[in-house]
């Protein structure tokens, strides 16, 4: 086993921007165990002597709040460390939730065959027809603005990705001799799908989920952004983009810095998943 992780990272570690990644999801995951130490102030404190302050190196800053305030006097920087926490809580319940149903769903296709597999994947070809983020919003119109309702909404229009690998992956090694072998000793087919085709299945799945990761925080930080995720004051990067741009104008760090946080997060994990595609597939080794 040590020897297998040691020639994982090698293969993962020729891939400098996979490394980048992975060093980028490091410093959001320590931010978000400890955002209550490292905030300087709490996310929805409003300074009422504060407003649009600019970060702390412009003519006018205050170094007790290094990027600037908000327009209601409330610290970016805190706002942001904090944002790191739900966005990484975002992203795990939105992939944890689709890649369990979409693999459940890919696995009964496969095993099962006929009407049921027809079944199972003309309902995602019905979700894949609606341009996703379109999908997610009507949703969110449905069951009403939140922060749960959009997590739903994005594991919903994600989860097809899932189930067509999972059950094109599960194919593959149906038709393999140990598959043929296990079946001819006995084994149920409960113990066929999870424990015998499953384990061989999740390199791709693995994958698949690192980058949905990045599509799950950019699609709810999107409807954020619409008023339909996380509702004010939840330091949600994309609600504060919401809130800042009446703004953009005057106080060009409230729209930056989330955004930045945006695009530095979503760039981070899809580098990672690259590199970890690079590693996992023996086709795409160097």
């Amino acid at each position: 086993m040590t020897g297998r992780l040691a020639a994982f990272w090698r293969s993962f570690a020729e891939n400098r921007g996979a490394v980048l990644g992975l060093g980028v999801m490091g410093v959001l995951i320590v931010l978000a165990v400890l955002a209550d130490v490292l905030a300087l102030h709490s996310p929805i404190e409003q300074f009422r002597s504060n407003f649009l302050t600019p970060p702390a190196w412009q003519a006018g800053g205050d170094w007790a709040f290094p990027l600037g305030t908000d327009d209601v006097g409330r610290d970016i920087l805190s706002r942001l460390i904090h944002g790191a926490r739900l966005s990484l809580v975002i992203g795990f319940s939105v992939v944890a939730l689709s890649l369990a149903t979409g693999t459940v769903l890919g696995l009964t296709a496969a095993f099962a065959g006929g009407v049921v597999d027809v079944a199972i994947m003309r309902l995602m070809d019905i979700v894949l027809v609606f341009p996703s983020l379109l999908l997610a919003i009507v949703i969110v119109a449905i069951l009403g603005p939140g922060m749960f309702n959009a997590m739903l909404a994005v594991a919903i229009v994600t989860l097809p990705g899932y189930t067509r690998l999972s059950r094109a992956s599960a194919l593959s090694e149906l038709a393999r001799d140990y598959v043929t072998a296990t079946r001819a000793a006995g084994a149920s087919t409960r113990r066929l799908m999870f424990d015998t085709v499953l384990p061989n299945c999740l390199a791709p799945l693995i994958v698949q989920a690192s980058l949905g990761f990045s599509t799950a925080i950019l699609d709810a930080a999107a409807l954020g952004f619409l008023g339909l995720g996380a509702q004010p004051p939840t330091p949600e990067w994309g609600t504060m983009l919401a809130g800042a741009l009446q703004y953009y104008q005057r106080a060009w760090w409230v729209l930056a810095f989330p955004g930045f946080a945006i695009l530095a997060t979503v760039l981070a994990f899809n580098l990672f998943g690259d590199g970890l595609r690079d590693a996992l597939d023996p086709k795409l080794k160097r």
